[in-house]
């Protein structure tokens, strides 16, 4: 699928060269956003005050290139480079040593791809690519590698996955993902809820997506809208690691959304220095509870080429979920997951017996 597809971004680039336009950035509407994200090292290290020659000292680069979007940026602490919005970003030379035990597709899941853009792998439920690209290359991406050019879903094409889905009814829940399914324009992904809605069979919609936390503007009321009133039990699982990235712009953007039949849920990638630290996994949770969402996995990273520096051991994942069970109420403590290629399921890690109340 072509960005042209899916996006309608205005002619006209305005510069990014300073603070004025991070603080505009919050008023574009999403596809200009998702349009104007910064690819340079030199237009970041001038719009976060970076000296740069401590950044060449650690950039790389890199066939998954930079890309962040303005507003996102926005909520980056100007001048330092360990950042933790920053670091989820950067293209680093860490990524270039190579690590035993991390490959392009440790999920095997070229392996469950029975037709473009379709992922099964569970039973019960499929995962639709429903684009193929994201506003934002995060260096931790378990899909980094994912051949997306033999997967484009597109109303011309995907009638195969389609057609896939209703010879099953096994097949309850569809996932949309990606990629970004948000990319898709509200009238492309209302028009694919259509063609899922009117398979009997499937009763829920799960969508994973990244897009309202780095680009909040992308939840229109058009969206909230047509997820309020699907015909199947919508749910949000949204993508969050660190409680700077939540704001009040992001709490405005998704309050249609909380007043609206849609479940709202978080899942957290536990990455090296950036989140694994009891304190911070803490404040995360009660920031996402204030926001509206509510705490749901606690992901061991997968062993993909490029990011085994952001890797975190079992025995410090294990003793931080630990921790968190012991702190929090229930409902705020995240289930710490890992996903094993050939399992029926997430496989939960084991932790300490605490209880929670």
């Amino acid at each position: 699928m072509r960005q042209t597809d899916t996006l309608h971004p205005p002619k006209v680039k305005p510069a990014i060269t300073d603070e004025n336009q991070l603080h505009a950035s919050l008023s574009w509407d999403w596809q200009a956003a998702s349009k104007h994200t910064v690819e340079d090292i030199q237009t970041l290290a001038t719009l976060l005050d970076l000296d740069t020659l401590t950044l060449s000292n650690i950039v790389a680069n890199s066939d998954f290139k930079l890309r962040v979007p303005m507003p996102f940026i926005k909520r980056m602490k100007k001048g330092d480079i360990n950042d933790p919005l920053l670091r989820q970003i950067l293209p680093t030379k860490k990524e270039l040593l190579p690590q035993v035990g991390f490959t392009n597709d440790p999920l095997n899941e070229q392996e469950y791809n029975p037709c473009p853009g379709l992922i099964h792998k569970y039973t019960g439920r499929v995962l639709l690519t429903a684009a193929v690209s994201c506003p934002i290359n995060c260096r931790y991406c378990f899909r980094r590698h994912f051949p997306y050019a033999d997967n484009r879903l597109n109303p011309k094409n995907w009638q195969a996955a389609l057609n896939y889905i209703a010879q099953d009814s096994s097949i309850k829940e569809v996932i949309l993902s990606g990629g970004e399914p948000l990319l898709l324009n509200d009238r492309m992904l209302s028009e694919l809820l259509d063609n899922i809605e009117s398979i009997a069979h499937v009763k829920l919609i799960r969508i994973h997506t990244r897009f309202p936390v780095v680009v909040p503007q992308r939840l229109t009321a058009a969206l909230c809208t047509r997820l309020s009133t699907a015909r199947c039990k919508i749910t949000m699982v949204m993508h969050i690691n660190h409680p700077n990235e939540i704001d009040e712009h992001f709490k405005h953007c998704v309050l249609p959304l909380i007043t609206s039949a849609v479940t709202l849920l978080n899942q957290t990638v536990l990455l090296k220095s950036i989140n694994d630290d009891i304190q911070t996994l803490t404040e995360l949770s009660y920031a996402l509870f204030d926001a509206g969402l509510l705490p749901y996995y606690l992901h061991a990273t997968d062993p993909v080429s490029g990011t085994a520096h952001f890797s975190v051991s079992d025995a410090k994942a294990q003793q931080l979920a630990s921790e968190l069970i012991a702190s929090l109420p229930g409902y705020l403590a995240p289930t710490l997951v890992r996903e094993v290629s050939g399992k029926q399921a997430k496989t939960r890690l084991p932790i300490s017996s605490v209880s929670s109340e």
